[in-house]
């Protein structure tokens, strides 16, 4: 657990993991040279309370009020290579992305964040300027999307590996929790936030942000930045995500029956539904179709791959729910098909009367070459 420290407001960020951030710290002051001690007290001053927040750092563990009783809790990892590339990141999209894809679990649950854990191992070379930067990019992704919500402890260690761990704790406020298993047959599937932008990011990402090294390819910043002026919504989508926090609450209070975070892929989280929920998914073809003109009429570079991204593209965060027929869906949520009868056929998930059989999604497991960049 981090140790005692005065909380205050520092809107001075930049957070780029070359080091650079407002501090003007130069790159010799590594965490190596800095040590833990000082690190945390440059840290401190810049994450945000959880309103909460009984018992913050300084004891073995924080106290953080639930005054519904219980309190939902979540936990992910971003790990250099598989999860995110330092040559495309800032610092402070690893404290952003990481504080946002949490906080869309808890709002899929149909609560309301409450507080953060946070623990950071990095290599001893890494500038203290990067995790200032990730702090900086956890308070203003809390400041945005959970107002409220803050950061209450955590720990910092050394790995070859920089190594993001968040753990997420939310409050339901006296409701149920949406669940994936309680859509029926006849209920109304609809999604709020964006889809396919994120998947679309990343493919230009990997595309024109990397540079041929000795036979090989491998991330490159600048790449990477003339790709992120050029594409800014779509890239921004992929390692800044906005997931729309306050509508999983909206959701619960319109009476969702189901709900959870299209973190893999609008087709591979819908699976996930059906499955838990004993019944089938029928997207509407023509409700697809819209969101495919919606993301090229973003940006037309998609072209003939937006439904591709949009049932498939990955690390979308967008909350989709299923409401009872009939419901008037609460604000932000878009109708995009209806639960259906279970089928016999291996796949749940149809496009109109067809199954979806189509891979694509993201998978931890899958696809990832070892490097990291």
């Amino acid at each position: 657990m981090l140790p005692d420290s005065g909380f205050a407001a520092n809107d001075d960020h930049d957070g780029s993991l070359d080091g650079s951030t407002a501090d003007s710290l130069d790159a010799s002051e590594t965490l190596a040279v800095v040590g833990e001690g000082e690190t945390l007290r440059r840290i401190f001053p810049r994450l945000p309370h959880a309103e909460g927040e009984l018992l913050g750092p300084g004891d073995d563990a924080a106290v953080v009020a639930a005054p519904d009783g219980r309190f939902v809790v979540t936990t992910d990892m971003m790990i250099h290579g598989p999860d995110f590339r330092s040559a495309w990141s800032t610092a402070h999209d690893l404290g952003w992305k990481a504080a946002m894809t949490n906080l869309s679990d808890v709002a899929a649950m149909g609560a309301r964040p409450t507080a953060l854990v946070v623990a950071i191992a990095a290599p001893l070379e890494t500038p203290v300027s990067t995790l200032l930067g990730i702090a900086d990019g956890l308070r203003d992704a809390c400041a945005l999307a959970a107002p409220g919500c803050g950061v209450v402890g955590g720990d910092l260690s050394v790995s070859s590996t920089l190594t993001l761990a968040v753990t997420a704790f939310g409050d339901l406020d006296g409701r149920a929790p949406v669940t994936r298993s309680g859509a029926s047959t006849g209920d109304v599937l609809a999604v709020a936030g964006d889809l396919g932008r994120a998947g679309a990011g990343l493919w230009l990402l990997f595309r024109n942000g990397v540079s041929e090294q000795r036979g090989t390819t491998a991330p490159d910043e600048v790449r990477a930045r003339a790709v992120r002026e050029a594409h800014p919504q779509l890239v921004e989508a992929q390692l800044a995500p906005v997931s729309p926090i306050e509508a999983g609450v909206r959701a619960a209070l319109a009476g969702a029956t189901a709900m959870l975070d299209v973190s893999d892929g609008l087709v591979l989280d819908a699976r996930r539904l059906a499955v838990a929920s004993g019944c089938s998914v029928r997207l509407d073809p023509a409700a697809i179709a819209r969101e495919a003109r919606a993301l090229n009429d973003l940006d037309a570079v998609v072209s003939d791959h937006a439904s591709h991204f949009v049932l498939a593209g990955g690390e979308d965060h967008a909350l989709l729910a299923t409401f009872p027929a009939g419901a008037e869906l609460p604000e932000g949520f878009r109708r995009l098909g209806e639960i259906g009868d279970p089928v016999d056929a291996a796949e749940p998930v149809l496009l109109g009367d067809t199954p979806y059989s189509a891979r694509g999604g993201w998978d931890p497991y899958e696809g990832w070459d070892g490097a990291a960049g």
